[in-house]
């Protein structure tokens, strides 16, 4: 039995994605709602929102919690998973990702507390830079279209949130 599962799986091409999550992260300010994107410098250039790898030992709560303080320095303040799921290959092979193709996620809307003159603590190894914009002006930055989705589902769930308090 061992060895028919053993020629079943050498000659079935599993496609392995990594776990991950999209962190489309927000702070309420006197301005209205700012978003908070990282000029990315490791795998491609360009604009995004905290998002990583979900490590085998934590839940994806917990991942949420880990990537937008590693990245910005910040803690998440309120966390909301909405139900919606993706999945993209990487256009190229990582030599710190061997065998993976791509990367599965979920998205996650997280708030924090902007700090004082916006100013963040960035991880060096991936980014460069960071800005905190309108939606308008994030939603322009964004390279990727499955980004863009991401911020524009959180960008509704948080229009809709604030009509049922008015």
């Amino acid at each position: 039995m061992i060895l028919i599962m053993e020629v079943l799986l050498k000659n079935c091409k599993m496609e392995k994605y990594r776990k991950s999550v999209f962190v489309v992260t927000f702070s309420k300010t006197k301005k209205g709602i700012q978003y908070l994107l990282l000029k990315r410098k490791l795998h491609w250039k360009g604009w995004e929102f905290p998002k990583g790898g979900i490590d085998k030992w934590e839940s994806e709560e917990e991942s949420v919690k880990r990537e937008v303080k590693e990245e910005t320095g910040l803690n998440a303040k309120e966390i909301k998973r909405f139900d919606f799921r993706g999945k993209y290959r990487y256009k190229k092979k990582f030599s710190d990702r061997s065998g993976i193709l791509g990367q599965s996620y979920v998205l996650y809307g997280v708030r924090v507390k902007k700090p004082f003159l916006g100013r963040i603590k960035i991880d060096k190894h991936e980014h460069t830079d960071s800005k905190w914009l309108s939606f308008d002006k994030a939603i322009k930055n964004l390279r990727w279209p499955n980004q863009k989705r991401c911020m524009k589902i959180v960008d509704k769930w948080l229009k809709d949130k604030g009509k049922e308090t008015e």
